[in-house]
């Protein structure tokens, strides 16, 4: 045997205590960390099961319920809605209390209804289901015409971006007519109908609120601003001619304001000359030959 032969081997036998020694050493710790994986990847799947199992479950309890509301027994409509919201699988609870709330205001129990809304939105952490919670009970007080119950739910609404501002303009605008506001309710009005993302249904109603107020005497903005506005004097003489055209024939130009004269420069008087001093009476100018006297016509001959 060679010497590199014998070399070689003392090199493998080396490299092998050294692998069994770090397997005993870190080795117990992989097969814990596999089986950890497994672990947390098998309970996963399993929560994902049960969870989905449980709003399937919640999804089929929320249908009936919606049938049951849409029916005439509001009482066992309730019941399941409760059921629902006991469940807390999902967000089906959030949807049946919206449900909820909507089944009192059907009933005729407005202030409850209300109540529902606002409890809702108070513990709602997503923005835009608050929002529309505050709206709908927005729209419950409108009846009621008191404008401080509506602003105080929509009045952060109605000036910003969020996607419910035209509802609530709306709900503060009807709020602001039955309370007899008509120039603060026209002013909400014109608000919503100005917003380009208005949707044509509301502006179609919209324009019924508006074409309601002017006949009811609330002057409308165009009349408003002509009545205010400074009106402007046009110089006939500087302004531009109109053109008119005749059938498919050439525009034919008006005739230009004639311009105006140039001031005409009055020349300067000269001064009269200085009248001469009369000259004294001429020396006795030949006197004129009297005309001769004409001469008696001869008498006539005696016959």
């Amino acid at each position: 045997m060679s010497n590199e032969n014998i070399i070689r081997e003392i090199d493998e036998e080396l490299r092998s205590d050294r692998a069994r020694n770090l397997w005993r050493r870190f080795g117990p710790y992989v097969i814990g960390a596999a089986v950890a994986i497994v672990l947390i990847v098998a309970v996963k799947e399993g929560w994902d099961w049960w969870q989905n199992s449980n709003s399937a479950q919640s999804s089929d309890q929320f249908y009936a319920a919606l049938q049951l509301a849409d029916g005439t027994d509001a009482e066992a409509a309730k019941k399941a809605l409760d059921e629902v919201i006991a469940a807390n699988h999902g967000g089906y609870p959030v949807l049946a209390r919206f449900r909820e709330a909507a089944l009192l205001a059907k009933d005729g129990k407005t202030a409850e209804a209300v109540a529902a809304y606002d409890a809702l939105a108070a513990g709602q952490p997503n923005k835009y289901l608050r929002e529309l919670a505050l709206v709908l009970a927005a729209n419950l007080l409108v009846d009621g015409g008191d404008v401080a119950q509506v602003e105080q739910r929509v009045g952060g609404l109605v000036g910003s971006a969020s996607p419910m501002r035209n509802a609530a303009r709306e709900a503060l605008g009807l709020t602001k007519y039955k309370a007899g506001d008509l120039a603060g309710a026209r002013q909400s009005f014109e608000d919503a109908a100005n917003d380009p993302q208005a949707s044509q249904e509301l502006r179609s109603r919209l324009t019924v609120y508006l074409a309601q107020l002017v006949a009811e005497g609330v002057a409308p903005p165009v009349a408003e601003a002509a009545a205010t506005e400074t009106p402007v004097v046009v110089d006939p003489a500087t302004a531009a001619p109109a053109a008119t055209s005749v059938g498919d024939g050439p525009a034919l130009d008006t005739a230009p304001a004639p311009e105006a004269a140039p001031a005409m420069e009055a020349p300067a008087m000269q001064a009269a000359p200085a009248m001469e001093a009369v000259p004294p009476a001429s020396t006795d100018a030949p006197a004129s030959t009297d005309a001769p006297a004409s001469t008696e016509a001869p008498a006539a001959p005696a016959n």
